[in-house]
């Protein structure tokens, strides 16, 4: 049930065994084909062979080497050579080759990637109120002070009277796999392991805004410039500490995992090196709550594409997204790492025969060709191998209207926030229907969400502050970037209640084992009467929003296995 169908880090044991062998063979090895050139951009290559025969392949299509993920075969390269891709492919043992990102393309003022998870001006113009308002659930982890905030924990049972009587998430180590962590949060600080967090990234001027470290552009590993990686942490293990917020597993330890650029995106290379790392140190659990890009859908022959047209180096990009994410997800997987993404926000049904694509792809900027491709192109990570795949719900636990949905596709739901949800109380359209969590000062600052003196400019975000002075930031996001860590969350407490001491003085089980236990567990939801969930009276078209529900209680499109119940996992009731 939960397999889907079929300036970086120098801590990788190979970092440096392409790049040396690549050196050893520039003397000797032909020009490029092509006398052109184009501006500099990056390559992710796979080869078969050893790394000394693919470096010298590399070299002699006119590329250089980055960077190497010997376990599973892929180099980043960079070329200025315009036949580059052709003449790479060309050579004996290499598999594959595409564009990882171009990188001179310019797009000033640039949409920010996750601006979808706060609510538009117009739609909160036209809210209904300011504030928490009415929610059927209490309130989250009761010693901390915000909350009666947090509706999402009471939802799902993470609180200290209930999952947190068995279990916290003590010896459980949690990747982040997003735009960062910033470790000095208040809520943060205790749980992140920054000897084991790497940034697997370089930030892009161009995309990302001035770099911030000069000259490498290499981010350190305990900052997010951009802050959804940060809101992501605090929902899986914001520390129970008597400050601020509570997290699902407050005491599981955070590692970041970065593969996000600043600007959100989240390229091929970068991923599959995250991927590979947290293997290699045996993580318990990673999050993902983000889609490969340039696209949306991966597919691999022109028969998947039903309107729209594609060329044969699309198509050949596509393949090896496809290639390599399933390998490295694999890889993972076998190493013991529960692996947990996000359905995404399209409103769309996964199970339907066919899919909208309006924005692929995606990178560069304003290259998107609208097509419709058949359900077998893949949206990468969440419909890999061993992806436990979460939609999203609403204080009122019905599936948000953003949230991506299907029979099959989504193996269980979590709260993510809907700004839309308690249509006709006092609740509708306000901020308390969002899901709270940490949030990086300086982020917030840059993006308007706070004043020069991190006051919130309005009620989507909240500042706390101890007896001592002591002060943290917050903010209010929907999304099922927000109910994947949820998962996440429950997936360390399961870990720690159930799984084996480890010699490390940590916990280890099977990742099938979780995914039955969340399965198992998980409250059951029915699909809404009719068979249809109407989105009418939320102000939503129709057309766009209303969701077919397949399945049955126990399994159905909208929802999986349920919602997941934290509690329950664990024995807690």
């Amino acid at each position: 049930m939960w397999s889907h169908r079929a300036g970086r880090s120098s801590s990788r044991r190979t970092i440096g065994v392409l790049a040396v062998a690549a050196t050893a063979v520039v003397a000797s090895a032909p020009a490029a084909t092509a006398d052109e050139r184009v501006p500099t951009a990056e390559y992710v290559v796979a080869f078969t062979g050893s790394p000394e025969a693919a470096a010298a392949s590399v070299q002699a299509a006119g590329g250089t080497v980055q960077d190497v993920t010997e376990q599973v075969g892929v180099a980043l390269v960079t070329s200025d050579s315009a036949s580059f891709l052709a003449d790479v492919r060309a050579r004996d043992g290499v598999a594959g080759a595409a564009r990882n990102h171009a990188v001179g393309t310019s797009d000033p003022g640039m949409p920010h990637r996750y601006a979808d998870e706060r609510p538009s001006a117009a739609d909160r113009a036209g809210g209904g109120g300011r504030g928490h308002g009415g929610h059927p659930w209490g309130h989250g982890p009761a010693s901390e002070p915000l909350a009666e905030l947090q509706w999402n924990m009471e939802m799902i049972g993470a609180t200290p009277d209930a999952a947190h009587r068995r279990a916290t998430g003590k010896g459980v180590d949690v990747g982040i796999m997003d735009t960062g962590i910033d470790a000095g949060h208040p809520d943060l600080a205790r749980n992140v392991d920054a000897a084991r967090s790497r940034n697997f990234t370089t930030d892009i001027p161009d995309i990302d805004g001035p770099c911030e470290v000069a000259p490498s552009c290499v981010d350190p590993a305990d900052v997010d410039d951009e802050g959804h990686g940060t809101h992501v942490a605090g929902i899986v293990a914001a520390d129970d500490n008597g400050f601020g917020i509570g997290g699902v597993a407050p005491d599981a330890t955070l590692v970041n995992v970065r593969a996000g650029q600043d600007s959100g995106y989240f390229f091929l290379y970068e991923t599959v090196a995250a991927l590979v790392y947290s293997a290699e140190i045996r993580l318990d659990v990673v999050n993902m709550s983000f889609y490969t890009d340039p696209w949306l859908y991966n597919c691999t022959s022109r028969d998947e594409y039903l309107e729209g047209t594609v060329t044969d180096d699309e198509l050949a990009e596509q393949r090896l997204v496809r290639e390599l994410l399933t390998g490295a997800l694999g890889y993972a997987s076998a190493r013991g790492v529960t692996l947990v993404g996000s359905a995404g926000n399209e409103s769309t049904n996964l199970a339907a025969p066919t899919r909208t694509d309006e924005t692929s792809p995606d990178y560069p900027p304003d290259a998107a060709q609208p097509r419709v491709v058949a359900n077998t192109c893949m949206n990468l990570p969440s419909e890999g191998p061993n992806v436990i795949s979460v939609s999203a719900v609403g204080p009122s636990t019905t599936k948000a209207d953003y949230s991506n949905y299907g029979l099959g596709d989504v193996e269980i739901a979590a709260p993510g926030g809907w700004y839309r949800d308690l249509v006709g109380t006092p609740a509708y359209m306000t901020a308390g229907n969002l899901v709270l969590s940490s949030y990086p000062l300086r982020a917030a600052i840059e993006q308007g969400l706070a004043t020069p003196d991190g006051q919130p400019v309005d009620d989507m975000s909240v500042r706390y502050c101890d007896a001592a002075g002591v002060c943290g930031f917050y903010s209010y996001l929907q999304g099922t970037s927000m109910a994947a860590p949820h998962v996440a969350g429950v997936a360390a407490l399961v870990i720690d209640e159930f799984g084996r001491p480890t010699r490390h003085g940590g916990r280890a089980l099977a990742p099938a084992i979780v995914a039955q236990v969340l399965a198992r567990t998980a409250e059951d939801h029915p699909c809404p009467a009719g068979g249809v969930e109407d989105y009418t009276d939320e102000e939503r078209d129709p057309a766009v929003f209303n969701a077919v529900c397949e399945g049955t209680t126990d399994v159905n499109g909208l929802y999986g296995e349920g919602i997941v119940d934290a509690a329950a996992a664990v024995g807690g009731r």
